[in-house]
Protein backbone atom coordinates (compact mmCIF):
# COMPACT_ATOMS: atom_id res chain seq x y z
CA UNK A 1 0.00 0.00 0.00
CA UNK A 2 1.59 3.27 -1.14
CA UNK A 3 0.74 6.35 0.92
CA UNK A 4 1.66 9.87 -0.20
CA UNK A 5 1.35 12.95 2.02
CA UNK A 6 1.32 15.96 -0.29
CA UNK A 7 1.44 18.91 2.14
CA UNK A 8 2.45 17.65 5.53
CA UNK A 9 4.27 20.71 6.82
CA UNK A 10 1.46 22.81 8.30
CA UNK A 11 0.02 19.94 10.36
CA UNK A 12 3.43 18.57 11.25
CA UNK A 13 6.36 20.97 10.82
CA UNK A 14 8.61 18.41 12.47
CA UNK A 15 7.51 18.26 16.08
CA UNK A 16 5.14 15.31 15.59
CA UNK A 17 5.48 11.94 13.83
CA UNK A 18 3.87 10.15 10.90
CA UNK A 19 5.59 6.90 11.91
CA UNK A 20 2.35 5.09 12.76
CA UNK A 21 1.42 5.22 9.07
CA UNK A 22 4.42 3.02 8.27
CA UNK A 23 2.51 0.15 9.89
CA UNK A 24 0.02 0.44 7.03
CA UNK A 25 2.22 0.93 4.00
CA UNK A 26 5.11 2.66 2.26
CA UNK A 27 4.97 6.35 3.17
CA UNK A 28 6.30 9.30 1.13
CA UNK A 29 6.07 12.74 2.70
CA UNK A 30 6.22 16.07 0.90
CA UNK A 31 6.16 19.27 2.94
CA UNK A 32 4.41 21.15 0.12
CA UNK A 33 3.19 20.28 -3.38
CA UNK A 34 2.51 22.73 -6.19
CA UNK A 35 -0.42 22.06 -8.55
CA UNK A 36 1.88 21.08 -11.41
CA UNK A 37 3.50 18.36 -9.28
CA UNK A 38 0.33 16.67 -7.99
CA UNK A 39 0.00 14.01 -10.69
CA UNK A 40 3.67 13.06 -10.72
CA UNK A 41 3.77 12.67 -6.95
CA UNK A 42 0.44 10.88 -6.58
CA UNK A 43 0.39 8.72 -9.72
CA UNK A 44 1.37 5.47 -7.98
CA UNK A 45 -0.40 6.15 -4.70
CA UNK A 46 -3.19 4.03 -3.30
CA UNK A 47 -3.73 6.55 -0.52
CA UNK A 48 -3.21 10.31 -0.63
CA UNK A 49 -3.32 12.69 2.31
CA UNK A 50 -3.92 16.35 1.56
CA UNK A 51 -4.84 19.53 3.36
CA UNK A 52 -4.95 22.27 0.72
CA UNK A 53 -3.73 20.45 -2.42
CA UNK A 54 -6.72 20.26 -4.74
CA UNK A 55 -8.12 17.20 -6.49
CA UNK A 56 -10.63 18.02 -9.20
CA UNK A 57 -12.17 15.74 -11.81
CA UNK A 58 -9.21 16.21 -14.16
CA UNK A 59 -6.63 15.23 -11.54
CA UNK A 60 -8.63 12.23 -10.35
CA UNK A 61 -8.94 10.90 -13.91
CA UNK A 62 -5.14 10.71 -14.11
CA UNK A 63 -4.73 8.68 -10.93
CA UNK A 64 -6.00 5.16 -11.70
CA UNK A 65 -4.41 3.59 -8.61
CA UNK A 66 -5.97 6.01 -6.15
CA UNK A 67 -8.45 4.42 -3.77
CA UNK A 68 -8.57 6.85 -0.85
CA UNK A 69 -8.09 10.57 -0.15
CA UNK A 70 -7.71 11.61 3.46
CA UNK A 71 -8.23 15.31 4.04
CA UNK A 72 -6.07 16.40 6.97
CA UNK A 73 -8.61 18.92 8.18
CA UNK A 74 -12.34 19.45 8.52
CA UNK A 75 -13.16 21.33 5.30
CA UNK A 76 -13.02 19.19 2.17
CA UNK A 77 -13.86 21.74 -0.53
CA UNK A 78 -10.44 21.03 -2.11
CA UNK A 79 -11.82 17.69 -3.33
CA UNK A 80 -14.37 17.15 -6.10
CA UNK A 81 -16.24 14.68 -3.94
CA UNK A 82 -18.76 13.76 -6.64
CA UNK A 83 -15.98 12.93 -9.10
CA UNK A 84 -14.23 10.90 -6.41
CA UNK A 85 -17.40 8.95 -5.67
CA UNK A 86 -17.88 8.24 -9.38
CA UNK A 87 -14.43 6.65 -9.44
CA UNK A 88 -15.03 4.68 -6.26
CA UNK A 89 -12.53 6.76 -4.27
CA UNK A 90 -13.26 7.08 -0.56
CA UNK A 91 -12.81 10.60 0.86
CA UNK A 92 -12.57 11.26 4.60
CA UNK A 93 -12.03 14.31 6.77
CA UNK A 94 -11.23 15.08 10.41
CA UNK A 95 -14.18 16.65 12.24
CA UNK A 96 -14.06 18.55 15.53
CA UNK A 97 -10.35 18.17 16.29
CA UNK A 98 -9.77 21.92 16.77
CA UNK A 99 -12.93 22.94 18.64
CA UNK A 100 -11.19 24.06 21.83
CA UNK A 101 -8.31 25.75 20.03
CA UNK A 102 -10.54 27.78 17.71
CA UNK A 103 -12.86 28.81 20.54
CA UNK A 104 -9.78 29.90 22.48
CA UNK A 105 -8.69 32.07 19.54
CA UNK A 106 -12.10 33.75 19.44
CA UNK A 107 -11.56 35.04 22.95
CA UNK A 108 -7.88 35.78 22.36
CA UNK A 109 -9.02 38.15 19.61
CA UNK A 110 -11.84 39.59 21.68
CA UNK A 111 -9.58 40.27 24.66
CA UNK A 112 -6.98 41.78 22.34
CA UNK A 113 -9.52 44.47 21.48
CA UNK A 114 -10.96 44.97 24.96
CA UNK A 115 -7.77 44.74 27.04
CA UNK A 116 -4.93 45.50 24.58
CA UNK A 117 -2.38 43.38 26.47
CA UNK A 118 0.17 43.33 23.64
CA UNK A 119 -0.19 47.09 23.13
CA UNK A 120 0.58 47.82 26.77
CA UNK A 121 3.47 45.36 26.83
CA UNK A 122 5.04 47.30 23.96
CA UNK A 123 4.28 50.64 25.61
CA UNK A 124 5.99 49.46 28.79
CA UNK A 125 9.09 48.37 26.90
CA UNK A 126 9.18 51.89 25.49
CA UNK A 127 9.10 53.41 28.97
CA UNK A 128 5.55 54.78 28.93
CA UNK A 129 4.62 53.44 32.37
CA UNK A 130 8.04 54.11 33.87
CA UNK A 131 7.72 57.77 32.86
CA UNK A 132 4.06 58.12 33.84
CA UNK A 133 3.07 60.61 36.55
CA UNK A 134 0.45 58.21 37.91
CA UNK A 135 0.57 54.67 39.31
CA UNK A 136 -1.59 53.50 36.40
CA UNK A 137 -1.06 54.22 32.71
CA UNK A 138 -3.57 53.83 29.87
CA UNK A 139 -4.02 55.43 26.49
CA UNK A 140 -6.84 53.28 25.07
CA UNK A 141 -10.40 52.50 26.16
CA UNK A 142 -10.64 49.36 28.30
CA UNK A 143 -13.83 47.31 28.18
CA UNK A 144 -15.40 44.71 30.45
CA UNK A 145 -17.12 41.95 28.47
CA UNK A 146 -19.39 40.73 31.30
CA UNK A 147 -22.91 41.82 30.45
CA UNK A 148 -22.13 42.39 26.78
CA UNK A 149 -24.16 40.61 24.10
CA UNK A 150 -22.32 38.14 21.90
CA UNK A 151 -24.03 36.94 18.74
CA UNK A 152 -22.98 33.56 17.34
CA UNK A 153 -23.72 32.83 13.69
CA UNK A 154 -23.76 29.04 13.49
CA UNK A 155 -23.98 26.74 16.49
CA UNK A 156 -21.94 23.69 15.60
CA UNK A 157 -19.18 22.28 17.78
CA UNK A 158 -17.14 25.48 17.82
CA UNK A 159 -20.12 27.81 18.12
CA UNK A 160 -21.40 25.86 21.11
CA UNK A 161 -18.00 25.94 22.81
CA UNK A 162 -17.82 29.70 22.25
CA UNK A 163 -21.26 30.02 23.82
CA UNK A 164 -20.15 28.04 26.88
CA UNK A 165 -17.11 30.27 27.37
CA UNK A 166 -19.15 33.43 26.82
CA UNK A 167 -21.66 32.37 29.46
CA UNK A 168 -18.79 31.77 31.89
CA UNK A 169 -17.68 35.36 31.24
CA UNK A 170 -21.18 36.55 32.14
CA UNK A 171 -22.15 37.52 28.62
CA UNK A 172 -25.60 37.45 27.07
CA UNK A 173 -25.59 34.91 24.24
CA UNK A 174 -27.66 35.12 21.06
CA UNK A 175 -27.42 32.57 18.27
CA UNK A 176 -28.66 32.11 14.73
CA UNK A 177 -28.90 28.37 14.19
CA UNK A 178 -30.95 25.72 12.44
CA UNK A 179 -31.25 23.87 15.75
CA UNK A 180 -34.65 24.17 17.50
CA UNK A 181 -34.70 26.63 20.37
CA UNK A 182 -35.79 23.85 22.73
CA UNK A 183 -32.51 21.99 22.13
CA UNK A 184 -30.19 24.89 22.99
CA UNK A 185 -28.28 24.98 26.25
CA UNK A 186 -29.60 27.23 28.98
CA UNK A 187 -28.53 30.81 28.46
CA UNK A 188 -28.63 30.85 24.64
CA UNK A 189 -31.41 32.75 22.91
CA UNK A 190 -32.22 31.82 19.32
CA UNK A 191 -32.75 34.84 17.05
CA UNK A 192 -33.09 35.67 13.38
CA UNK A 193 -30.26 37.24 11.39
CA UNK A 194 -31.50 40.84 11.63
CA UNK A 195 -31.77 40.66 15.42
CA UNK A 196 -28.32 39.05 15.60
CA UNK A 197 -26.87 41.99 13.68
CA UNK A 198 -28.67 44.77 15.51
CA UNK A 199 -28.33 43.46 19.08
CA UNK A 200 -24.79 42.06 19.18
CA UNK A 201 -21.92 43.92 20.80
CA UNK A 202 -19.70 41.14 19.50
CA UNK A 203 -20.58 39.04 16.45
CA UNK A 204 -18.61 35.85 15.84
CA UNK A 205 -18.93 33.70 12.71
CA UNK A 206 -19.07 29.90 12.91
CA UNK A 207 -21.28 28.89 10.02
CA UNK A 208 -20.14 26.82 7.03
CA UNK A 209 -19.26 28.56 3.78
CA UNK A 210 -22.08 27.93 1.30
CA UNK A 211 -23.53 29.94 -1.59
CA UNK A 212 -26.03 31.33 0.93
CA UNK A 213 -23.39 32.43 3.46
CA UNK A 214 -20.82 33.75 0.98
CA UNK A 215 -20.36 37.46 1.90
CA UNK A 216 -23.18 37.18 4.45
CA UNK A 217 -21.39 40.08 6.13
CA UNK A 218 -21.49 42.83 3.52
CA UNK A 219 -22.17 46.54 3.26
CA UNK A 220 -25.88 46.09 4.01
CA UNK A 221 -25.43 43.81 7.02
CA UNK A 222 -22.64 45.99 8.41
CA UNK A 223 -24.96 48.97 8.23
CA UNK A 224 -27.32 47.16 10.59
CA UNK A 225 -24.63 46.48 13.21
CA UNK A 226 -23.75 48.78 16.09
CA UNK A 227 -20.83 51.11 15.24
CA UNK A 228 -19.33 49.96 18.55
CA UNK A 229 -19.53 46.27 17.54
CA UNK A 230 -16.60 43.86 17.28
CA UNK A 231 -16.75 41.38 14.40
CA UNK A 232 -14.82 38.10 14.74
CA UNK A 233 -14.23 35.55 11.98
CA UNK A 234 -12.51 32.24 12.68
CA UNK A 235 -14.73 30.40 10.19
CA UNK A 236 -14.00 31.05 6.51
CA UNK A 237 -12.62 34.18 4.87
CA UNK A 238 -15.33 34.55 2.20
CA UNK A 239 -18.07 34.79 4.83
CA UNK A 240 -17.29 38.50 4.75
CA UNK A 241 -16.88 41.07 2.00
CA UNK A 242 -13.38 42.27 2.90
CA UNK A 243 -13.65 45.61 1.12
CA UNK A 244 -16.97 46.34 2.83
CA UNK A 245 -15.47 45.53 6.24
CA UNK A 246 -12.44 47.72 5.50
CA UNK A 247 -14.77 50.56 4.51
CA UNK A 248 -16.75 50.13 7.73
CA UNK A 249 -13.57 50.25 9.82
CA UNK A 250 -12.24 53.29 8.00
CA UNK A 251 -15.51 55.22 8.45
CA UNK A 252 -16.03 54.19 12.11
CA UNK A 253 -19.04 52.07 11.23
CA UNK A 254 -17.37 49.13 13.00
CA UNK A 255 -15.13 49.23 16.05
CA UNK A 256 -12.91 46.26 15.19
CA UNK A 257 -12.58 43.27 12.90
CA UNK A 258 -10.73 40.23 14.24
CA UNK A 259 -9.97 37.39 11.86
CA UNK A 260 -7.89 34.27 11.51
CA UNK A 261 -9.03 33.63 7.93
CA UNK A 262 -8.92 35.58 4.67
CA UNK A 263 -10.62 35.31 1.29
CA UNK A 264 -7.29 34.38 -0.31
CA UNK A 265 -4.55 32.75 1.73
CA UNK A 266 -1.94 34.01 2.01
CA UNK A 267 -3.57 37.41 1.40
CA UNK A 268 -2.33 39.88 -1.15
CA UNK A 269 -0.17 42.63 0.34
CA UNK A 270 -2.74 44.97 -1.22
CA UNK A 271 -5.65 43.50 0.73
CA UNK A 272 -7.52 46.53 2.14
CA UNK A 273 -7.81 45.01 5.62
CA UNK A 274 -4.04 44.92 6.08
CA UNK A 275 -4.00 48.72 6.18
CA UNK A 276 -6.80 49.10 8.74
CA UNK A 277 -5.54 49.90 12.25
CA UNK A 278 -8.55 48.23 13.86
CA UNK A 279 -8.23 45.01 11.87
CA UNK A 280 -6.60 42.32 14.01
CA UNK A 281 -5.42 39.52 11.73
CA UNK A 282 -3.79 36.23 12.65
CA UNK A 283 -2.44 33.96 9.86
CA UNK A 284 -4.89 31.03 9.97
CA UNK A 285 -3.43 29.56 13.15
CA UNK A 286 -6.49 29.05 15.37
CA UNK A 287 -6.48 25.34 14.54
CA UNK A 288 -2.71 24.93 14.90
CA UNK A 289 -2.04 24.46 18.60
CA UNK A 290 0.18 21.47 19.32
CA UNK A 291 -2.69 19.80 21.16
CA UNK A 292 -5.05 20.18 18.19
CA UNK A 293 -2.41 18.97 15.73
CA UNK A 294 -1.79 15.87 17.83
CA UNK A 295 -5.51 15.10 17.73
CA UNK A 296 -5.52 15.81 13.99
CA UNK A 297 -2.70 13.37 13.18
CA UNK A 298 -4.16 10.71 15.47
CA UNK A 299 -7.52 10.90 13.68
CA UNK A 300 -5.91 11.06 10.21
CA UNK A 301 -3.96 7.88 10.96
CA UNK A 302 -7.02 6.18 12.47
CA UNK A 303 -9.00 7.12 9.34
CA UNK A 304 -6.37 5.46 7.13
CA UNK A 305 -6.27 2.32 9.28
CA UNK A 306 -10.07 2.09 9.26
CA UNK A 307 -10.10 2.35 5.46
CA UNK A 308 -7.44 -0.34 5.08
CA UNK A 309 -9.40 -2.62 7.41
CA UNK A 310 -12.46 -2.23 5.16
CA UNK A 311 -14.46 -0.17 7.66
CA UNK A 312 -13.89 3.47 6.69
CA UNK A 313 -14.97 6.21 9.10
CA UNK A 314 -15.47 9.97 8.76
CA UNK A 315 -16.44 9.48 5.11
CA UNK A 316 -17.71 12.57 3.28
Amino acid sequence: MKIVILDGYTANPGDLSWKALEEVGEVTIYERTSPQDVIARAKDADIVLTNKVCFGKEELAQLPHLKYIGVTGTGYNVIDVNAAHERGIIVTNVPAYSTDSVAQMVFAHLLTVTNRVEHYSIQNRNGKWSNCADFSYSDTPLTEIAGKTIGILGLGNIGQRVATIALAFGMKVLAMTSKPASSLMEGITKVEFEDLLTQSDILTLHCPLTPETHHIINADSLQMMKPSAILINTGRGPLIDEQAVANALNTNRLLAYCTDVMGNEPPSIKNPLLQCPNAYITPHIAWATREARIRLLDIVIDNVKAFVSGKPVNVV
